[in-house]
């Protein structure tokens, strides 16, 4: 169980950052399927603050390697001023994305607070992609596809120094889970940088548990976690309503296995949910299953544990 008994519900509704419309309907649709109710039942003390207001999609071609820059960055600071305000009321943020670009804004703002507080960080990314790109190699120009990057000191400065320090954090405080999509150019980089990567290949060779052990090994009592969680870390046939999906993904029980280890842990401090896209799901299913699974990374189990 988190050692935060507060949360706070921060709505981002915007799709600046992808490919495809339809994110900017995730938070609502998070709503709808009951997230608030959900925590509240497992006796957590809920607070939803509703949507930010950031500036509207406007839909352009990439200027020098960035779609909607400007957006993308005014995006950002609402999210990082919006979580380091709920972190500084020792209250336990959830971002309900919005498209994944978001968080850059919400880890700048977990890492500083980790600093100012001297706790370590440990990001646990659940992703279907590595999120490396940079403006020189990636095939598409959405910002979506560079947050990992940006926060890793690759990028625009208006970006890897939004909390006003280069890079946000280290590669070395990063475990990616479930990959299975990296862009050719994004591959030397990744390797470059160092990044912790436990992709499906991985998994499927020595299983769920296995790898959460070892991406959780070097947690202690100081550690704050923040797990960013894209819906299409999900296999598309439980997880359609996604922009990006990429078949193989974790299946039901090992997405369980994977929040029910981190909720063993204890140390879950803040979580984004992010990319879940109503316009390409089946009957609100995928936000209902996200749910699902944040009240098993929020202490939901079959039996009670210790």
């Amino acid at each position: 169980m988190p050692t935060l008994n507060r949360i706070s519900l921060i709505g981002a509704p915007t799709d600046i950052g992808a490919g495809h419309r339809g994110a900017s309907m995730g938070p609502e649709a998070l709503r709808v399927a009951g997230i608030g109710e959900a925590l509240q039942g497992r006796g957590f003390d809920v607070m939803d603050l509703g949507n930010l207001n950031g500036p509207m999609n406007p839909w352009t071609s990439p200027v020098d390697g960035y779609r909607h820059l400007a957006e993308v960055v005014a995006w950002n600071r609402l999210v990082m001023d919006a979580v380091a305000s709920e972190l500084g009321k020792d209250r336990l943020p959830i971002l309900l994305g919005g498209d994944h670009c978001l968080a850059i804004g919400s880890i700048t703002a977990v890492a500083r607070h980790c600093r100012e507080r001297n706790r370590k960080l440990l990001v646990l990314w659940l992703d279907a992609h590595a999120d490396f790109n940079t403006s020189a190699v990636t095939p598409s120009g959405n910002i979506h596809g560079m947050p990992m990057a940006c926060l890793c000191g690759l990028g625009p400065h208006e970006l890897t120094g939004l909390g006003g320090s280069a890079p946000a954090m280290s590669p070395d405080r990063i475990r990616q889970v479930g990959i299975r999509s990296v862009d050719l150019g994004e591959k030397r980089l990744v390797r470059d940088a160092g990044l912790d990567i436990y992709d499906m290949r991985y998994i499927d060779e020595i299983g769920m548990k296995r790898v959460m052990e070892e991406a959780l090994a070097d947690i202690d009592d100081d550690t704050h976690v923040h797990v960013s969680f894209d819906v299409d870390f999900l296999d598309p046939d439980i997880a359609p309503g996604v922009g990006t999906t990429i078949p193989g993904g974790p299946n039901y029980r090992e997405a369980q296995l994977c929040m029910e280890m981190i909720a063993d842990r204890g140390n879950l401090g803040s979580l984004d949910i992010m990319e879940l896209n109503p316009a390409f799901d089946d009957h609100n299913r995928t936000a209902v299953l996200a749910v699902d699974l944040v009240e098993s990374l929020f202490g939901k189990s079959t039996l009670m544990r210790d």
